[in-house]
């Protein structure tokens, strides 16, 4: 099967990067897309704006390059598409609950035809052609909770749920989305999909019990949900639970707590670390009593000491300085908002949410983050009396640095054509 491949150029704030480039599961979405696409294709291309698509009769696969998918979904639309023998385009209905409470807000990239939403997939068995029926794959969500609110702070919505897919497909339009993609879709679907072989799969349960036993550990401990990389050196004292991926020459040390989350290689986790339903990116440092929580941190980043991140992204090549905490719920009930794909504020469905910190930033000791708010590629915050409580977005134009004797000192790679155009003045 031939696969071309859509270029989606719009910049992801605060990363100043297309979601093509940004990391999904700690891998960039464009080798996640790569990997999993492999077995179902020969040969590609790869399309830029305005650039023609080669005339083909061959089954071809359309995709755009800011599209999140498991293995799941891709495997079900392929499947169902050929059986069809007819151009056939991915589709969500309206009741499905995953699409409709994640995927739909604040994104930009689905089309409403009827009582259906077009997603930028394709499948042509002869080659691209005009003619194309939406093909409505069903995501088989769950609903799963995650927060128990106190009845003094709770509002009309009470406890709150993510609606988890068996099968994902997600356009990332916001950095929202990223969240999305690595923590519901991505680590609670994976929590789910294990649930539901063990329901189903009673030789694959008893295989689990059996190994667990055998290895002396609880069955969340056990070496088939804590697959573990080369050259790991892992404190005796630390917890691990399942399903959790280690990568490569990681160092993990006493008291630390992990629970179903994926590390990335090269990562030092420090003493009494808390990392639970998170992403950790290759080479993360995470010194002693850093804390994190349906967080995604992207690769080479540091979260210094007594740090509390709740359901936050971080980019590449960032620190934030110790005893920092990003706050994630509004102390009265109003709506959470963040940027959409449109660049422009708007609700984000979500009555918790954290912040997000763009690539290469220096964020100073102390900090408090109100939720949802944002922090752009380059920055740097200083600590302050005047600068404690993070209430707003933050941009580049707003980056201490400038002011800064040693401002040329600090690389801004994500702002060059800014840097270039204030030298030249």
């Amino acid at each position: 099967m031939h696969k071309v491949i859509l270029n989606a150029p719009k910049i992801i704030a605060p990363f100043c990067e297309p979601a093509r480039d940004l990391r999904v599961q700690n891998s960039p979405l464009w080798l996640h897309q790569r990997n999993l696409l492999a077995p179902y294709v020969t040969s590609e291309q790869e399309l830029r704006a305005n650039e023609p698509l080669h005339p083909t009769r061959q089954p071809t696969l359309v995709y755009r390059d800011n599209l999140y998918f498991d293995e799941g979904y891709i495997s079900a639309f392929i499947e169902q598409a050929k059986k069809r023998k007819h151009a056939s385009r991915a589709a969500f209905s309206t009741e499905d609950l995953a699409f409709r409470e994640h995927a739909l807000p604040l994104s930009n990239s689905y089309k409403p035809a009827g009582s259906v939403y077009l997603a930028d997939l394709w499948y042509y068995p002869n080659g691209p052609v005009a003619d194309v029926e939406p093909l409505v794959i069903d995501m088989q969500a769950r609903e799963i909770g995650y927060y128990h609110v106190p009845t003094y702070m709770a509002d009309k919505s009470g406890d709150l749920v993510f609606q988890v897919p068996l099968r994902s497909l997600l356009a990332i339009d916001s950095w929202v989305h990223i969240y999305i993609a690595d923590v519901v879709f991505g680590l609670f679907g994976r929590g789910a999909r294990f649930e539901k072989r063990l329901d189903e799969d009673w030789v694959f349960k008893m295989g689990i019990i059996s190994k667990a036993v055998y290895e002396g550990r609880q069955v969340l401990e056990c070496s088939e949900l804590v697959k573990i990389g080369k050259n790991c050196v892992i404190d005796p004292s630390a917890t691990i639970h399942g399903p959790t991926t280690i990568g490569d020459n990681v160092t993990i040390n006493a008291g630390a707590v992990i629970e179903n989350s994926i590390i990335g290689s090269n990562v030092n986790v420090s003493q009494d670390v808390q990392i639970m339903l998170s992403v950790v990116g290759d080479g993360t440092f995470l010194p002693f009593r850093a804390a994190l929580f349906m967080t995604t941190v992207m690769e080479n980043s540091m979260i210094a000491q007594n740090t509390c991140l709740q359901m936050c992204v971080v980019g590449r090549n960032t620190f934030i300085g110790a005893g920092s905490t990003f706050t994630d719920y509004n102390l009265i009930p109003a709506p959470i908002r963040a940027i959409g794909g449109d660049g422009k504020l708007g609700p984000s469905n979500r009555p918790v949410m954290g912040g997000c910190v763009g690539h290469n930033c220096r964020i100073g000791a102390g900090m408090i983050v109100y939720p949802a708010r944002t922090i752009e590629s380059d920055v740097v915050l200083a600590a302050s009396k005047e600068r404690r409580v993070i209430d707003r977005d933050i941009r580049f134009e707003d980056s201490d640095h400038h002011r800064m004797k040693a401002a040329h000192m600090h690389q801004t790679p994500y702002h060059r054509h800014e840097q270039a155009d204030s030298e030249s003045w």
